[in-house]
């Protein structure tokens, strides 16, 4: 008995050892929801009608950092990705490309108070962090 809880045991620790996490930038539960804050982020910089559920943004960034903290992140492995230049000039790539896939992109006050509109009145990630005022 004792011979099997040993290699249960061994197999295990060789299985955390090996255990490696990837890189935050490909956890999509991560990047989906620092996404949906980019856009929003934007969405409401440039249409004074719409603003920042703040209550929820600050929750649902606190359960961002919990999750990746459950994942095996350290704290200072969180904030070296949240603050590396490379990810966020991809995060800007990606945001950029969704406000001019979705016609907002360098068109004006307007087009962002609609693409925001749009998106609370859909009901998605992005709308869910907007109120309209």
């Amino acid at each position: 008995m004792k011979s099997i809880l040993f290699a249960i045991a061994f197999v295990m620790s060789s299985a955390q050892a090996s255990f490696a996490k990837e890189p935050l930038s490909n956890v999509d539960y991560i990047n989906d929801r620092l996404f949906a804050a980019a856009v929003g982020d934007q969405i409401r910089r440039n249409c004074d009608r719409i603003s920042p559920r703040m209550l929820r943004v600050l929750a649902d960034a606190n359960r961002l950092k919990n999750h990746a903290v459950e994942l095996g992140y350290t704290e200072a492995e969180i904030n070296a990705y949240v603050k590396n230049d490379t990810e966020k000039a991809k995060m800007k790539q990606r945001r950029d490309a969704y406000l001019a896939d979705k016609g907002a992109l360098g068109q004006g006050a307007e087009a962002y108070c609609a693409l925001g509109r749009a998106e609370i009145a859909r009901g998605s990630l992005i709308g869910s962090l907007l109120k309209a005022r």
